[in-house]
Formats: structure tokens, sequence, C-alpha cells
């Protein structure tokens, strides 16, 4: 797919954000190439009237100020040095990054104000950072999560068809470990049928383990409008065994219910303790260092 970049600065860099684990937000880029058959981001895009199916991905809206004025904001002296997530309606390391070095300029503003931030990525190109995340991390709080599904092939091949390999994730976040970063494990979405297998999900926390993550979480698929309709039908071509199930579990709603969720979660953490993992989930992770285990948490 040819992918058009349209340039269009911001007035604002932060993003208040309710009913989330954060209270604030940056995106220095709008859509993603990556095209992800299952991004919740596919129902923002149709509640606003943008192309939400075979289109999202095509149009990627870039801020080339966002640098510039989210300098301005953290220099207020009303800003409270809040933890802000980097990515969470784009990935801020897809394709663009490469050019536009948005995400840097960012970190470098961050850091600059020994303000906290976290970032959720599937981009190996973080590793390109690593220098201005160090020190960052020596002024505030950061941390960066690698978003890995699943380690199956044919999976990730078929439902993220933009990303790198997952296994090249976890290559990026052992470099980031290694300097000294803050870097976990995202497992999510983990999809009913497919990559909650026991083999797979113990693939994911052996290799993140492995790989030095100072944490993991795992949170199952929902599907909203503009995403439920783009993921079925995927599953559709892909899985059409499947679908019938789906609808049933989905019948009520974009969120699964606890009794399909509370099972995969707990497995999870069960695997984890196998590996010799403690579940950290009310206590604050210290600075990484060598041998620290894994976080368990929900999203």
């Amino acid at each position: 797919m040819r992918v058009e970049y349209r340039e269009e600065p911001c007035r604002s860099a932060l993003n208040r954000v309710r009913g989330m684990p954060f209270a604030w937000s940056l995106n220095p880029y709008m859509g993603c190439a990556h095209r992800c058959t299952f991004c919740y981001v596919r129902a923002f895009e149709a509640r606003a009237d943008r192309p939400w199916d075979d289109r999202y991905g095509a149009s990627i809206r870039v801020k080339p100020n966002v640098a510039e004025v989210l300098r301005r904001e953290l220099g207020r002296s009303s800003w409270q040095r809040e933890p802000v997530a980097i990515g969470a309606a784009t990935d801020p390391y897809q394709p663009a990054e490469g050019r536009y070095r948005l995400t840097r300029a960012c970190i470098e503003a961050f850091a600059e104000a020994a303000s906290p931030f976290s970032i959720i990525t599937r981009g190996p190109l973080v590793v390109r950072d690593v220098d201005v995340l160090a020190e960052a991390a020596r002024r505030a709080e950061v941390s960066v999560t690698f978003s890995v599904p699943t380690l199956d092939h044919e999976i990730w091949r078929r439902t993220e068809p933009g990303t790198s390999p997952p296994r090249q994730r976890l290559r990026a976040l052992s470099m980031l470990v290694d300097a000294g970063i803050d870097a976990r494990v995202g497992m999510a979405p983990i999809l009913p049928g497919l990559s909650d297998r026991r083999e797979l999900l113990a693939e994911v926390v052996r290799e993140a383990r492995a790989a030095g993550a100072t944490g993991i979480w795992a949170n199952l698929l929902y599907l909203r409008p503009g995403t439920r309709e783009h993921f079925l039908a995927a599953l559709e071509r892909d899985w059409p065994e499947l679908l019938p199930e789906y609808e049933r579990l989905y019948r009520r709603g974009a969120y699964l219910p606890r009794s399909e969720t509370d099972p995969v979660r707990t497995r999870v953490r069960a695997l984890a303790r196998s590996h010799g993992v403690r579940d950290r989930r009310r206590e604050p992770l210290e600075p990484p260092a060598v041998g620290e285990q894994l976080q368990i948490a929900a999203m």
C-alpha cells in the first residue's frame, strides 16, 4: 500500500485522557502504517468519519511542530510533571519516524523538563534513540513497552501486516535493558482461540524474560464499532471457522466478560510464576537491573 504523509501543524501536543491508566497522552503522528486488523484506533477514526477500514494507514498526519509545542506546554508553571503516554493512538516508531524524527525530538523535550513519560511501540526503531532515552531516564521515570501479543509467525503476519517481526522487538527490548532503560512487554491484544493457547502464551513469557524485560502485562481483544467490522471481516477471511465463536463472545458489546478474560490473565500469571517471576502489580518498578523479574499487570 502506498502511504501519503500530510504535514499538519498542531495547536497542542498533550492530550487529556479519561478512562485509561494514564492521564495524558502524546501522539507525534495520527494514523498508523502498521494497519493491525485489531487496532482499537479504527473505532475512533470511524467515529470521526475518517477511513477506518482497509484504507486506514494509507494517510498519515504528521505534526511537524509537535516538539516545539510540547516544550511550551512542559514549561508552563501549571504543569505538574504527570506521566505522559506516548503512542496511545498511533505507533510513535512507525516508518514515518525514520524520516521526521518527531518522537526523538519529543523525548529530548521531556528530558529537558525532567518530566516522566512512557512509550508503547511495535517498532524496533526505538533503539536509535537509546541515548536520549537514557538521558531522560536519569532525570525522570521513563519506560518503554513493546507490544508483543504473540510470537506465532502466521498470527503475526495476518493480524499485524505492517509491523516488524515480534522477535525483532524483543531484540530491541534487550538492547534498551542493556542501556539501563525500563523496558517491558505488553501482551495485547490476546486473541481468543488464536493467541490465547497456553503454549503460545508461555513462549512470549519465556522469551520476554530471556530478553530481560522488566515487566509484562496482558490484555484481551476488545471490539468497538469500526474495529469490530474490520477485524471480523479479516477473521472471516483468514480463520472463517472462528467467526461464529467471536460473534458469540462479543454479542453483548466491545468487551469480553470477566469469565473469559480472567482465566487467560490467571494463566499468564501462572506461567510467569513457573519461570520464577513474582506478581508485582502493586509494587513500583525499581530502575532495571540484571536479573530483575517481570511484573504482571492487567491493562
